[in-house]
C-alpha cells in the first residue's frame, strides 16, 4: 500500500526562485529564510519519498480568469516548467506518475469531489519554487511529482473547510493505492500578503504565527473561519494558506512536528515552513 510519510508547508513566492538562480542564499536579506529550509532538506533526505504531491494555485499559465476549475489534478507522466511572466529561469521537466494520479482522481470523484483531470499541465512558480527549495541541491529531481491545483484566484473560492475535507479524501485515496510508495505532500502559498489596493503590503505576523500553531495541533480551527475573515486578517493573497489545509487534512489528526520556521519580509510576504511527520492510524 502507498503511505503518506509526512507533509511540508512552504511559501512559493517567485522572488525566492530568482534568489536561488542568482545565488543569493547567503545574502543578509535572504540568509535566515533559506537557513530555515536546511532541516526540511535533511528530513526529506532521511525519509526518501518516492512521490511529491504539490498543492498550489495556478497563476494564469494553464487557467485564466475565463475558466478556472476549483480543484484540478495532473494526470500525466511528464510536466514541463514554463514562466508565466516573472522572468524566472525554467527548470528541468518533472516526471509524473499518471497511474497514481488517475487512481487519486477516481477516488476523489467517488468521495464527491468534482475534479478537473489534466493530461497536460505546465507548472509555474507555485509548483517549481517549492520543488527547488527542497531539491535544487540534487543533480536531478529525486521524486516523481503530481500537481494538485486549488483555485485561490477567481472568486468564489473554496472554503478552508472544503480544502481540509479535500485533504482527508486525498489521504484515503493515497492509502488505497496498492503499490508500495512513500508519498510526501506539499501545501504551498501564503502566508499573509496582499498585492494590490489600499492594504497592499500588509503582513500580519500575529495571525501568521497563530495559524502555524493551530495548523500543527488544531487544524480544524482555521476551517471555522470564512474566506472573508481570513482575508481580513491575512490580506487577499493570504487566502493561499487554505492550501496548507489540503496537506494537513491528508495526515492523521495528530502528527509529529519535525520543524517550523517563520520569516518576514520576503517580497512583502510572511513566509512560513512547517514539517509534519505522519503518525500511524490510531
Amino acid at each position: 500500500m502507498a503511505r503518506i510519510i509526512g507533509g511540508v508547508t512552504t511559501s512559493h513566492i517567485p522572488a525566492i526562485a530568482n534568489a536561488m538562480t542568482q545565488g543569493l542564499e547567503q545574502e543578509p536579506y535572504w540568509k535566515r529564510f533559506f537557513d530555515g529550509y536546511e532541516p526540511v532538506k535533511e528530513w526529506l533526505t532521511k525519509v526518501d519519498p518516492d512521490v511529491a504531491i504539490v498543492v498550489y494555485n495556478d497563476h494564469g499559465l494553464n487557467f485564466f480568469l475565463n475558466q478556472i476549475p476549483t480543484f484540478a489534478i495532473g494526470c500525466a507522466d511528464r510536466y514541463e516548467n514554463a514562466d508565466e511572466g516573472w522572468g524566472l529561469k525554467t527548470l528541468a521537466s518533472f516526471d509524473g506518475d499518471a497511474e497514481l494520479s488517475w487512481h487519486i482522481a477516481e477516488s476523489l470523484v467517488n468521495q464527491n469531489f468534482d475534479m478537473t483531470m489534466c493530461q497536460e499541465v505546465l507548472v509555474d512558480h507555485g509548483f517549481i519554487t517549492p520543488m527547488a527549495l527542497m531539491w535544487r541541491h540534487f543533480p536531478k529531481w529525486p521524486v516523481k511529482a503530481i500537481p494538485l491545483v486549488v483555485n485561490t484566484v477567481q472568486h468564489p473560492l473554496p472554503t478552508a473547510k472544503r480544502c481540509y475535507q479535500l485533504g482527508q479524501a486525498l489521504g484515503k485515496a493515497i492509502e488505497s493505492y496498492p503499490e508500495d510508495l512513500k508519498v510526501v505532500i506539499f501545501g504551498t502559498g501564503g502566508m499573509s500578503h496582499q498585492l494590490q489596493g489600499e492594504r497592499a503590503g500588509i503582513i500580519n505576523v500575529d495571525f501568521d504565527l497563530l495559524c502555524i500553531e493551530k495548523f500543527i495541533d488544531d487544524p480544524e480551527w482555521l476551517t471555522h473561519l470564512s474566506n472573508d475573515e481570513i482575508m481580513q486578517q491575512a490580506g487577499t493573497e493570504g487566502i493561499e494558506t487554505i492550501m496548507w489545509l489540503v496537506m494537513r487534512g491528508a495526515l492523521q489528526p495528530k502528527a509529529k512536528l519535525i520543524h517550523k520556521h517563520y520569516h518576514v519580509p520576503i517580497s512583502n510576504t510572511g513566509a512560513g515552513v512547517v514539517v509534519l511527520e505522519n503518525m500511524e492510524k490510531q
